[in-house]
């Protein structure tokens, strides 16, 4: 059983996966096309959706969203993916950004354990979040997004509009633990 990362062909995806390793935490990069079955042969612990360059190449992550029941952390598109399936709003951002920026943690609970606020992030996007979905939190934001990242109120499906698998993110390691132990804590139910 492993974390399974969904690629949605964005140019950090496979980076998300070998910083997975780098932990030792187990992974597998799949196609975004993977049906439902598929998926659950595998019995994911969880599922991190990754980065991408269109909305229009999702394959069937809303269909994750929607049918799985694990732990799922979007990234970038994947935040703005799980946005979209939760009903809130996605629109082109007012300040893209490439660029190392500052977020405010504004929970620290689960996904941010260990990580000091303020913290610099790599963000990289053209897109964001623009109106929060009913059933979630803001958990992050910055002078650039109010919505930086997210989580539901009462499942373990987190957002984030940042890149925590480059170098450019501080604490971006520590992310992905916090995520395994959200994954671990779930599937020991």
């Amino acid at each position: 059983m492993s974390i399974l990362v969904v690629n949605n062909y964005g140019q950090y995806n496979h980076r998300i996966q070998r910083t997975l390793n780098y932990l030792k935490i187990e992974s597998e990069l799949i196609s975004n096309e993977l049906n439902l079955n598929e998926i659950l042969d595998k019995k994911p612990i969880g599922l991190i959706l990754g980065g991408g360059p269109t909305i229009e190449r999702i394959g069937n992550c809303i269909t994750y969203i929607n049918k799985i029941d694990v732990p799922i952390l979007g990234i970038c598109l994947g935040h703005q993916l799980i946005g979209k399936a939760f009903g809130g709003q996605v629109c082109t951002a007012q300040s893209q950004s490439y660029a190392q920026i500052e977020i405010e943690l504004l929970n620290k609970d689960d996904l941010f354990q260990k990580i000091e606020s303020p913290t610099k992030v790599w963000a990289s996007h053209k897109d964001e979040i623009k109106k929060l979905p009913e059933d979630f939190e803001i958990i992050a934001k910055s002078n650039i997004c109010n919505i930086e990242s997210m989580k539901h109120k009462t499942k373990p499906i987190f957002g984030i509009q940042f890149h925590p698998e480059v170098q450019h993110t501080e604490y971006g390691s520590q992310i992905f633990e916090n995520f395994y132990n959200i994954c671990k804590k779930y599937n020991s139910k």
